[in-house]
C-alpha cells in the first residue's frame, strides 16, 4: 500500500526508468512483504536548476530523493532492511550509494482512503503491515 515518489535530475532511456522503478518497488516487497501487485510507484524527472542537491556529490545529475508514504507499523529492521535494499537495488542501476536519500512517512490507516472511500484501517489488505 506504500505511495512511492522517486525525484531524478536527469532522464533516463525508459528501461533504465523501469528499472529504477522496479528497484524501488522490489525494496518494499523484500523489506516491507508487500504483494508484487501493490505497485505505486511515480518516477518525476526535475530540470538540474530546479532540483538542488547536496554540493559535494560528485556526480549531481544522478542525485535521487525517495519519498515514500506507507502505514504506520513497520518495525525499525524492516526499515533497515529497506533503506539497504533501495541503496543496493539503485547502485545495480548506476546510482551511488551516497546519491541517495530515503524519506520515509508512516501514516497511521484511518488516514488512507481506500476501497472506494472508506478509511484503510477499515479495509482487508491482504497482507501484514506489522512486519
Amino acid at each position: 500500500m506504500p505511495s512511492v515518489l522517486i525525484e531524478v535530475r536527469t532522464s533516463h532511456e525508459r528501461d533504465v526508468e523501469i528499472r529504477i522503478i522496479n528497484a524501488v518497488h522490489g525494496a518494499l516487497r523484500e523489506a516491507f512483504r508487500i504483494p508484487e501487485n501493490d505497485r505505486n510507484v511515480r518516477l518525476l524527472v526535475h530540470e538540474p536548476h530546479r532540483f538542488a542537491c547536496p554540493p559535494d556529490r560528485t556526480r549531481p545529475h544522478l542525485y535521487t530523493h525517495i519519498s515514500i508514504d506507507a502505514f504506520s507499523g513497520r518495525s525499525l529492521e524492516a526499515k533497515r532492511a529497506l533503506y539497504r535494499s533501495i541503496v543496493q537495488n539503485l547502485e545495480d542501476v548506476g546510482i551511488p550509494r551516497d546519491h541517495v536519500k530515503i524519506l520515509l512517512r508512516e501514516i497511521s490507516r484511518e488516514n488512507w482512503g481506500l476501497g472506494g472511500g472508506k478509511p484503510g484501517s477499515e479495509v482487508d489488505l491482504g497482507f501484514t503491515v506489522e512486519v
